[in-house]
């Protein structure tokens, strides 16, 4: 970072899942992490992340804070969120297998626990596709999923940057991004520096 410029503040929702891993890769990607817990805590944010994790549990959790699930949805109508695995189901218009509540702050259709039990979690490589290397670096990237899940539609509004076996693995939408599997679990720093490029 260039001397006398502020490092941004990139907020990690911060009540179950993967959070401190979320944490230690922001940091790696030259933002400041802040672990966010309450409502009031979103005034001094850049961004946030929302990690994976659980969640149903996350929105179990969230109700015990009173406003908090609030404050996110309106924080994400003016600010980037990315949502990663859990995350991404939070930030999708649709979810299915069970439907559930969500933010509801990307068009698009994500399936729960769409690739099978724990068991059938995986870490592969995938390729990036041109668009997503201009604007971070070249070179495939390792991918980790863990109960992940798929999305299954894909809206006018948002677009696909990185395809797995057909499927959409990151989606972008605006100053949004959704990954369906875990970025922070590896040393690439280049989709949350994409992320950060937003704030």
């Amino acid at each position: 970072m260039k001397p006398g410029l502020v490092k941004k503040k990139v907020g990690v929702l911060a009540l179950q899942g993967d959070f401190a891993a979320h944490g230690a890769a922001i940091e790696r990607a030259g933002a400041e992490p802040v672990f966010v817990r309450e409502p009031a805590q979103f005034d001094a944010l850049d961004g946030l992340v929302i990690p994976g994790g659980e969640s149903t549990t996350m929105l179990k959790l969230m109700a015990y804070e009173p406003g908090l699930f609030e404050a996110l949805r309106e924080f994400g109508g003016r600010k980037p969120v990315f949502g990663t695995c859990a995350g991404a189901i939070l930030m999708a218009e649709e979810v299915s297998n069970p439907a559930q509540q969500s933010f509801r702050l990307m068009d698009i259709g994500v399936e729960r626990n769409a690739y099978g039990r724990q068991i059938d979690s995986r870490v592969t490589e995938v390729d990036t596709g041109p668009e997503f290397e201009q604007r971070t670096a070249p070179g495939k990237l390792e991918a980790v999923f863990i109960r992940a899940p798929i999305i299954r539609r894909v809206g006018p509004a948002a677009r696909v940057l990185i395809w797995y076996n057909g499927d959409p693995v990151l989606v972008e939408q605006g100053r949004h991004l959704a990954a369906t599997f875990h970025p922070e679990l590896t040393a690439d720093s280049r989709v949350h520096s994409l992320f950060l490029e937003k704030l």
